[in-house]
């Protein structure tokens, strides 16, 4: 009888950390689907500012509980999480605001061109080094980025701008984050990150009236700020337990559940030159991701 075969540690953990970065991409784009949902009741920045809340409250616990509060932070830490939590804020109002105005999964689409504009923006501020390869594949990729946005064309919307300058301050925010001592639990930083928005989108919702929450209203809140703080948990399992290369192409999985949720949920499906561009972005991506783990390997092996 044949003896099944043996998974080694590295595999096991790499599954793992895939099924956590599915969760990942499940939970977030569901908890965008409520924001929207609920912001059809009530206004956008009411519907952020107590989504928050919920959020806050489960990732103050989470942290509590990992003794999170308790750590000493060092000065230069503490600047780079206010830096990378202004720079969430600076993206959460563009995104938000094209969330709520165009269809669900082109603003999906465009948030796929991050692992360009990290690779981009790794090379132009941090002194990585990026060969032609890479540097081709994020040309390409912006090309399939103008096929989604659609410039002079009848598909055209201006709110895709607005998903563009919030992958701008996502890539901010990201940086940041590399250079934040790995100690720091990620479920501190998701709280922070919490209060940060919270405070900004309360801050925005006080210039337009606030509309009553209804019982369907509060069950969508609940539910984003649920998503949203499981999200948060998923990424910083999902980076425990899996090897970032082998994790990070499934947050492409992201448009699938944009693209379902658009069609079931919104009755929206993207028309075929957006079909085309998130192709483009998505192949790009990976294609880049795959440059990166071979130029590893080289460095490594010297």
């Amino acid at each position: 009888m044949p003896q099944p075969l043996a998974t080694s540690p590295r595999a096991a953990g790499n599954l793992r950390g895939a099924a956590y970065m599915l969760l990942v991409t499940a939970s977030f784009t569901v908890g965008d689907a409520l924001i929207r949902s609920a912001a059809e009741q009530m206004p956008l920045f009411q519907v952020v500012f107590l989504r928050g809340l919920v959020a806050m409250a489960l990732l103050g616990g989470m942290a509590w509980r990992s003794g999170a509060f308790a750590l000493r932070i060092a000065p230069r830490d503490r600047r780079l999480i206010g830096l990378r939590s202004g720079a969430e804020i600076c993206a959460m109002i563009p995104f938000f605001i094209a969330l709520a105005n165009m269809p669900f999964a082109n603003v999906s689409a465009l948030l796929q061109a991050l692992p360009l504009t990290l690779t981009l923006a790794g090379a132009l501020f941090l002194g990585e080094h990026v060969g032609w390869r890479r540097l081709a594949a994020i040309g390409v990729g912006l090309v399939g980025v103008l096929c989604i946005v659609q410039p002079g064309g009848a598909g055209f919307s201006a709110y895709a701008l607005l998903v563009l300058l919030a992958v701008g301050f996502v890539t901010f925010r990201d940086l940041s984050t590399r250079r934040i001592d790995p100690g720091i639990p990620a479920v501190f930083l998701g709280f922070v990150m919490a209060v940060f928005v919270t405070v900004a989108a309360g801050g925005l919702s006080l210039l337009t009236p606030w509309a009553p929450v209804t019982g369907v209203g509060a069950l969508l809140l609940v539910g984003a700020g649920v998503f949203i703080a499981s999200g948060y948990t998923f990424a910083a399992l999902a980076m425990r337990y899996g090897e970032i290369g082998f994790v990070t192409p499934f947050r492409y999985m992201a448009l699938i559940w944009a693209v379902l949720i658009g069609f079931f949920v919104f009755g929206e499906w993207p028309d075929p030159l957006t079909w085309i561009g998130a192709g483009i972005v998505v192949a790009t991506g990976l294609y880049t991701l795959y440059r990166e783990q071979v130029v590893r390997r080289r460095s490594r092996a010297r």
